[in-house]
């Protein structure tokens, strides 16, 4: 990425060795967001990927929340042949997107909002992204896995700015940071951690979810905690 901006479009900016050795892993997180085309509704809507998980010493995690950080319905569950990749589907107007990475006790976390911008009638919208929160090189001592599993969805990393203060997390991203962290300890991760199960609804309702229906009603989305 030389001479180019980071966006954090495409989530944490890791170099090839990184990727790798999570695919040899057998960790397989997706950060990247798509704009889809509804066809009953006639709107355009963000699709993104709850997914990744954790082995050994390193894990890697992807989720989603409203934009105030608050758990969003999934559009459905997703059961993957193996573990510690896709877990949900997630499809929005607009999101924020949680992307975190472990190495033993050192996290690096990138915290995004996306949202549509405004297009002529007829014409694709392109996608906004603003990055939140950056934390590199936090540390958490705990082991989630082990005899600290208690701690696991309480706690997240302590990150410091370049001169080693501790740098601050708004209060309302706790709840998906918390997931995450607890997420990115996950061994063979197969489930999700903190999109949330849709309501029930009449099978007569409509014809299928729109974004008022899958993730973008706030008031629906409510829960704090993660289901792990």
């Amino acid at each position: 990425m030389s001479g180019q901006q980071f966006t954090g479009a495409a989530g944490l900016a890791l170099p090839r060795r990184a990727m790798r050795v999570l695919k040899e892993r057998g960790i397989f997180a997706h950060p990247i967001v798509s704009i889809e085309y509804q066809q009953l509704a006639q709107r355009y809507v963000l699709r993104g990927l709850e997914s990744g998980g954790s082995v050994g010493d390193i894990g890697r995690y992807v989720t989603f929340a409203d934009e105030e950080g608050r758990a969003l319905e999934y559009l459905h569950p997703v059961e993957a042949i193996g573990v510690n990749g896709l877990h949900a589907v997630v499809i929005c107007q607009a999101f924020l997107r949680v992307d975190m990475l472990r190495k033993d006790a050192t996290y690096e976390t990138l915290l995004t909002r996306h949202w549509l911008n405004l297009a002529e009638a007829g014409r694709r919208p392109a996608m906004e992204t603003e990055i939140l929160f950056r934390g590199i090189h936090g540390r958490l001592e705990l082991d989630l896995r082990g005899k600290d599993k208690a701690q696991a969805g309480r706690v997240v990393p302590v990150f410091y700015s370049l001169a080693g203060e501790p740098v601050s997390i708004p209060a309302k991203f706790l709840p998906v940071l918390r997931a995450a962290t607890k997420a990115v300890n996950c061994r063979n991760c197969s489930h999700r951690h903190y999109l949330r199960k849709p309501v029930s609804r009449p099978l007569n309702a409509g014809a299928g979810p729109t974004t008022e229906t899958a993730g973008g009603d706030a008031s629906l989305a409510v829960a704090q905690s993660s289901e792990a």
